[in-house]
């Protein structure tokens, strides 16, 4: 087997689709059992009143759209608002659009995605927010 060096490594990934480094980033959670979310400091120590705080819910403030499904006659909007939305390219947006289930946009306000929920369910898609 071919040792291949970091640089063509880093050269292969370079020149992937959005989706395939998701997936490829996927693959590597699966093999090794780690995960890429960064870790959350939380600095909650020697704070007046972080334990109150600590104790209470905490509102949510981020949030992850995810298309559950589409109309069968409304796939070609849906792609179209999916692309602009992600900026992924046509056939990316049309792989995430016809896999369902998928995120479409995570770590975003209330605001930003319940606007991106009405254009895709305008377009004719089914939308969770999560």
């Amino acid at each position: 087997m071919a040792t291949l060096s970091k640089e063509d490594i880093l050269d292969a990934i370079a020149n992937m689709t959005v989706l395939e480094v998701s997936e490829l980033v996927k693959m590597m959670e699966d093999k090794f059992g780690v995960t890429a979310a960064a870790p959350v400091a939380v600095a909650a120590v020697g704070v007046p009143g972080a334990a109150a705080a600590g104790e209470a819910a905490e509102e949510k403030t981020e949030f992850t759209v995810i298309l559950k499904t589409v109309d069968e006659g409304k796939k070609i909007p849906v792609i179209k608002v999916v692309k602009a939305i992600t900026g992924l390219g046509l056939k990316e947006a049309k792989e995430l659009v016809e896999a369902g289930g998928k995120a479409i946009k995570e770590d975003i306000s209330k605001e930003d995605a319940n606007k991106i929920k009405k254009e895709i369910e305008e377009a004719g898609g089914v939308v969770e927010i999560q």
